[in-house]
């Protein structure tokens, strides 16, 4: 049954007039290959941006950033924190602090450091700063810990040059030192205690957090002694906290807002021949997950014959095409967009029909099964949500949906051990390596996942042989024994790509957005981004 989407959400917006759809407006931005807007280099620098986004989780757990396991921190934090390397927009590993780098074995880095990069209190970043920060967060809590894999040791060769030893080969080892859990950090003021990263960030990045308030603001401003010459380009930015989706998009309308992030997949239609308003749908490796808990109250997911069959009467082709509007795409445990990822379609339960699904229920003695799927409010979880639910009736499953505001969702899901939930929604960051994100599979490494998942050995063999397997033409044939192991736990199902829907004033700013993100960083371009129309 096709599933409707719901445009109510939207109603009170001027100058919607249906959710027939339309031609999505082409932007008027500078095109570059990669990217969905570049900025204008010719327009004068200077300006306040100001931007807007749904939530704000960065100091739910502090201002650390290798504490920082949420995206939406990522997205603020590296605002302020660089990386040695950095993505580009075809996720090839980039020049970041470090300024070039070797390669002497499948186990040895050798960074050289860029000259001239200084923390925002003057002080100028060394290999130790580097050495302490990795060595800080081997030793630390947070889940990036895992995701840099296995570094033996990091030492400082000199003041500008670094290296790792790794006790494995560790294929994503680049893409995993691009992100801002794995930022050099200012470790002498850390060590002597004049800096508490968790309530005060001092990076080497573009800007300056002056002011932030909970759910409300962030203000930032730009640093005149940044190590790239013309960077950033304007004088501040305001980041405000919008949960509301049609308040983010009335503050396009009226220009109170030069950028937003939306989510309503519906936003091109609802915002098309808006004067001066341009939104396009960026594309991510992020993908939407089913988690059942195999610890659920009454064992509802114990039995794995359970799982399978919620897994098979799982329609990607129609999640993809109804909640997101056909800008996501189905995937599985590698995200589609990424080189040598498997291919959702051949997946054993893409293939094996609903009554296989139905057989599987009565083989485990299950009748009449009801559960409840815990769901963020979050545009467009909710829609993929819906399209679940109306999936399992097709086998006989009853689902209610829960939608919470993100806080609750994350208290209910992640507070306690074991987790007393039934299913739940969420979506990983896919990163920038097909393999990477899978490690969340993995709960004696992902110990948020404690509560509702069993570890599965042999399906961790696997992950740590998509870990360690280098490029090359072996590389799909064993991402592919990835995907089919992860589809067989189904303790989480992965599901569809996440799209980002952009919307910006192109008579107000001249931003720079990557087509394609696997961090969750629709701001990653903003040190480039140009107000239009300043003397």
């Amino acid at each position: 049954m096709r599933i409707r989407r719901f445009c109510t959400a939207l109603a009170v917006v001027p100058l919607v007039a249906s959710c027939a759809a339309q031609a999505v407006p082409e932007p008027t931005a500078t095109q570059v290959p990669g990217y969905l807007a570049a900025a204008d280099g010719a327009l004068p620098p200077g300006g306040t941006v100001e931007l807007q986004m749904p939530v704000d989780t960065g100091a739910a757990g502090g201002l650390d950033p290798q504490l920082a396991d949420v995206a939406v921190s990522w997205q603020l934090m590296s605002l302020v924190y660089e990386t040695l390397v950095t993505v580009g927009p075809d996720f090839e590993p980039l020049p970041g602090l470090a300024q070039r780098w070797e390669t002497p074995s499948p186990t040895e880095y050798v960074f050289h450091l860029r000259p001239g990069v200084t923390f925002s209190n003057g002080r100028a970043m060394t290999a130790a700063d580097v050495v302490g920060s990795v060595n800080r967060l081997l030793a630390g809590e947070g889940v990036w810990r895992t995701q840099i894999g296995p570094v033996e040791s990091v030492t400082a060769l000199d003041p500008a040059t670094v290296r790792f030893k790794l006790s494995a080969p560790y294929t994503p080892f680049l893409s995993a030192l691009a992100n801002t859990p794995a930022a050099v950090l200012p470790m002498t003021e850390i060590e002597n205690g004049s800096v508490d990263p968790a309530k005060t960030m001092l990076g080497t990045g573009p800007f300056v957090d002056t002011f932030h308030r909970q759910d409300v603001l962030w203000r930032f401003k730009r640093r005149p002694d940044y190590w790239a010459p013309g960077k950033p380009a304007v004088d501040a930015v305001n980041i405000s906290i919008v949960p509301q989706e049609p308040t983010r998009i009335a503050s396009l309308q009226n220009n109170s807002a030069n950028l937003a992030v939306l989510g309503n997949v519906d936003a091109p239609q609802v915002l098309a021949g808006v004067r001066g308003v341009t939104v396009r749908a960026q594309s991510t490796t992020d993908f939407y997950y089913l988690m059942l808990n195999s610890n659920a109250p009454g064992g509802k997911f114990a039995d794995p014959r359970v799982r399978t069959a919620i897994n098979i009467a799982m329609d990607r082709a129609q999640i993809a095409e109804v909640a997101t509007n056909g800008l996501g795409k189905p995937t599985g445990v590698t995200p589609v967009d990424l080189p040598d990822a498997c291919d959702p379609a051949t997946l054993p339960s893409a293939t094996a029909g609903l009554d296989r699904a139905r057989q599987l229920l009565a083989e485990a003695g299950v009748r009449d099964l009801k559960f409840v799927i815990t769901a963020y409010a979050t545009e467009p979880a909710p829609a993929v949500a819906q399209v679940i639910q109306q999936n399992l009736a097709r086998i006989g499953i009853e689902v209610t949906i829960e939608q919470l505001d993100e806080g609750s969702w994350a208290g209910k899901v992640y507070g306690s051990v074991p987790a007393g939930f039934d299913a739940a929604l969420s979506w990983f960051a896919g990163y920038a390596g097909a393999g990477m994100v899978a490690k969340w599979w993995n709960p004696e490494q992902a110990a948020f996942n404690l509560g509702f998942m069993k570890p599965n050995p042999e399906l961790n063999r696997v992950i740590d042989k998509a870990a360690t397997e280098p490029d090359g033409p072996n590389r799909a044939p064993v991402l592919r024994e990835l995907c089919t192991a992860v589809d067989e736990d189904a303790q989480m199902i992965p599901l569809v790509t996440r799209p980002v829907l952009v919307g910006y004033r192109n008579d107000s700013v001249s931003p720079t957005v990557y087509a394609t993100e696997g961090y969750g960083n629709a701001f990653r371009g903003l040190a480039d981004f140009r107000l239009v129309g300043r003397p």
